[in-house]
């Protein structure tokens, strides 16, 4: 039983096959409360360019859709079941107001100062090279541009990295500190129970 636990939920962080299409439906409804209340941390406009990192099954790409009007929204993941996934639930908006394509946080697939907001929910645990994962954020950042990471796992001797295999926790203040040191200004921590945090930077 310990085993399969710990196979399901890997899956996490790079679904696959029928156990990562299970975990993706979980992860859609599941990380919704997370969502959208690190979402309510950040000012919106309209026309905005988004782009959402470990875009998993595309769930969250509705919710920055509705959020600002007239917008264009990217996802990017490794995952090939993520990918599958996301274009079905964005199915009616794509290649339209949503662009969906895999790839890494490492490389970065865009030019330079094109997005308004980057997000990241429950995912940074799993990005390789993290620092030069956040310089890769600013670099497709325009200048004043947001970027929010959205976390449920604040512990960084939480009991999840114990069962999930590749992955990293940190505290709130560890990405706040990571974000400084890549070159985010007036970063800011927001938390909210049960254990929810929001870290939200600004490409200067």
């Amino acid at each position: 039983m310990v085993n399969f636990l710990k196979k399901f939920f890997s899956q996490t962080a790079h679904p696959e096959g029928f156990l990562g299409r299970i975990m993706l439906r979980m992860m859609n409804f599941g990380h919704a409360p997370l969502t959208n209340w690190g979402l309510d941390q950040i000012n919106f406009k309209d026309q905005w360019t988004i782009l959402d990192i470990g875009c998993g099954g595309g769930a969250t790409l509705q919710r920055l859709l509705k959020r600002s009007k007239n917008s264009k929204v990217y996802g990017i993941d490794i995952s090939d079941e993520s990918i599958k996934k996301a274009k079905e639930v964005n199915e009616k908006e794509l290649g339209k107001s949503v662009f969906i394509e895999k790839g890494s946080a490492t490389e970065l697939p865009y030019a330079d100062r094109c997005f308004d907001l980057v997000t990241a929910v429950e995912t940074v645990y799993f990005w390789p090279e993290l620092p030069k994962c956040l310089k890769e954020v600013r670099r497709v950042l325009k200048p004043g541009g947001q970027f929010a990471i959205m976390v449920e796992v604040i512990e960084t001797d939480s009991m999840w990295t114990n069962i999930v295999e590749g992955m990293t926790a940190y505290s709130p203040e560890q990405l706040k500190d990571m974000l400084d040191t890549a070159g985010f200004a007036d970063t800011q921590v927001f938390r909210t129970k049960p254990s929810y945090a929001t870290i939200l930077g600004v490409n200067p």
